[in-house]
């Protein structure tokens, strides 16, 4: 059993880490005060080939085995978290195309999504319908060779730039199960009737846009129906989101240790009573539980990740990993602001805004109780054990 990344994967590890040292840490601070969108920033990444990360090889993609994934989102996090959120709902939606596109939906899109000249993200939530996408009201009616798309979809990562972007809506509304009826298809963008109606406001998470949009008789092609058979869009967009869990466990890792790395380098210069308060017992009490947590966390991320590698069912290991990571951060961010006392409500420092960032990564992709509820199915089921 290793617990060692591979030579290769520390090569990649290094490589992001200094990409992410050289472009994102030095502006992040006031780009996010200034609302300002990265594009400079995603310039590099397309150069990089991030993009491709989840679109096969013989597509032009990285094809990067799942803890390697999980290394580019840690990493990106650690910069700005912002970022790594234009980067993941892509991935996603490239994943989805790749393992259940038709062969034209692959060879029409995924060339362009590998290399970043096509963006994308996923359009499942909705104001009336988050956790229980099943209760979702957007529809797609059959009309000749095409599809009539009518809704609104909410929290939309990349809505402005993502074409094709996945679509989940019911082809057949009155379905029993309700998902039988549920499909997912990729609308392309500039369409008739296809609108971002506003930018969400958000306590963090800045960076990257979080939109409502408005799908007012959009009229898609048949030939866009993800797979080309109705009826299985719900268990394609469950599938998709186990590597999204293992993308946000990831992304919980880099914001926690990100704030952790800021509080060890306060408590050492600090100084309190003529001496750093990284000799306080108490500060240093919290330092220990911070960096145990965070590595707890990272292995249960990578735990997940072999998992998915080896073609496994991961929905507990991925639901491990996104709970334990994702309350790790919000714990940590908050040590973090402790031990700068009074500073750390500042804007002049990191933790501030890693305070800000860590709550989404609580709620997105599925809560905390949520995830405890699939961890738990899957035990009660006999399909995962532990011990």
């Amino acid at each position: 059993m290793d617990f060692e990344l591979s030579a290769e994967q520390r090569m990649f590890r290094d490589s992001m880490r200094d990409f992410v040292a050289r472009e994102i840490t030095p502006v992040a601070q006031e780009w996010e005060r200034e609302g300002r969108y990265p594009a400079e920033i995603i310039e590099t990444m397309k150069r990089l080939g991030l993009f491709g990360l989840t679109v096969p090889a013989e597509y032009g993609g990285m094809d990067a085995d799942m803890v390697s994934f999980a290394i580019v989102f840690e990493e990106i996090s650690r910069g700005w978290m912002g970022i790594s959120g234009i980067l993941g709902s892509h991935s996603l939606a490239c994943w989805l195309i790749a393992r259940y596109g038709t062969d034209d939906q692959k060879q029409r899109y995924l060339p362009g999504l590998a290399t970043g000249d096509l963006r994308s993200g996923i359009a499942l939530t909705e104001p009336g319908a988050g956790t229980d996408l099943q209760s979702i009201t957007t529809r797609a009616v059959g009309d000749g060779d095409s599809y009539v798309i009518t809704g609104t979809k909410t929290w939309i990562t990349n809505a402005r730039h993502a074409s094709p972007l996945p679509v989940l809506v019911k082809t057949k509304p009155g379905a029993e199960p309700p998902h039988a009826g549920m499909s997912l298809i990729l609308v392309e963008q500039p369409a008739p009737g296809f609108t971002v109606s506003r930018d969400l406001p958000k306590l963090g998470y800045k960076g990257t846009e979080s939109c409502e949009v408005v799908l007012d008789g959009v009229r898609v092609p048949r030939a866009n129906l993800l797979g080309g058979t109705e009826g299985r869009g719900l268990q394609q967009a469950l599938a998709g989101l186990e590597s999204g869990r293992i993308n946000v466990a990831a992304r919980s890792v880099g914001l926690a240790q990100a704030a952790y790395d800021a509080a060890l380098a306060y408590a050492r210069q600090r100084e309190a009573f003529g001496q750093p308060i990284a000799s306080f017992q108490a500060i240093q009490i919290k330092l220990a539980e911070m960096a145990t947590s965070i590595q707890a966390a990272r292995l249960l991320v990578y735990w997940a990740a072999a998992a998915f590698d080896r073609g496994e069912r991961a929905d507990m290991q991925a639901g491990m990993a996104k709970l334990f990571a994702s309350e790790t951060a919000a714990a940590v961010t908050l040590d973090a602001m402790r031990i700068h006392g009074g500073y750390g409500y500042s804007q002049e420092f990191t933790v501030e805004r890693l305070y800000r960032d860590a709550p989404l990564l609580v709620i997105g992709e599925g809560t905390s109780d949520v995830m405890r509820m699939v961890i738990a199915r899957a035990l009660i089921s006999g399909r995962s054990v532990i011990g």
